[in-house]
């Protein structure tokens, strides 16, 4: 069963003169537990085309499904909830309070949805545990190394038990040897966790360790390739 599957889908800013089309007709449709890099050069459309099928953002036009349903159906509020529910987000940029707790910071989502707090913790802690950095916990996030601030996020990432992960460039800022890590981190939680995993990157190498990558030109999809098993 498809995941996310988007028909005709076209993004455009401004008007006349100054119209600018960053998605231009893209189709695709990427299965249930499918790992898929979303691949393009800088402004190639990558990042917008993620940020709608992620519903952070709407389409000009086109049809987005999730799991089979249209979203054109949903209201706003059933949408944030699809979002907050069924989504977990992991960006090049970590997005963390420095002077919080890394516990506080893997549990805010909850902290939003109303969770209370022995429950939150305790989700927080399993989460912090699936990324190896439970001895963490009560550290301010701003004492850690870049690696281990990018496990924290994946580790919020995971703090609702998402079906799908949506990440952004998120070896970017990392070295090789931790970007590596990272990049094992996240194929272990598509592998054993059967998530779907949707990347976006402009690195080719990584690009080839998934199942099938996406590429992108100038908001067109110019082809798609099937990658390692």
């Amino acid at each position: 069963m498809s995941a996310i599957k988007t028909t005709n889908l076209t993004k455009t800013y401004g008007k006349k003169d100054t119209l600018f089309t960053a998605l231009d007709n893209v189709s695709i449709d990427i299965q249930n537990g499918e790992k898929v890099a979303i691949i393009g050069k800088s402004g190639s459309g990558k990042s917008t085309l993620m940020h709608i099928v992620a519903l952070l953002d709407s389409p000009t036009s086109g049809d987005i499904e999730i799991n089979g349903k249209n979203i054109a159906d949903y209201s706003t509020k059933q949408i944030d909830q699809l979002r907050n529910d069924e989504f977990g987000f992991v960006f090049q940029q970590f997005f963390l309070n420095a002077n919080n707790s890394v516990l506080d910071n893997v549990t805010l989502p909850l902290k939003i949805a109303g969770i209370k707090p022995k429950s939150r913790n305790q989700r927080g802690l399993e989460a912090l545990r699936a990324v190896g950095l439970e001895d963490k916990a009560k550290n301010k996030a701003n004492d850690l190394s870049g690696g281990q601030k990018q496990r924290v996020v994946i580790a919020r990432a995971l703090i609702n038990n998402p079906k799908i992960i949506f990440a952004d460039e998120p070896t970017g800022n990392l070295d090789s040897n931790t970007g590596q890590k990272i990049e094992e981190l996240l194929f272990k939680l598509n592998k054993e966790q059967g998530i779907t995993l949707i990347v976006v990157t402009h690195d080719e190498d990584l690009a080839k360790k998934f199942d099938r990558r996406i590429n992108i030109k100038d908001g067109k999809i110019t082809n798609t390739t099937k990658g390692a098993k």
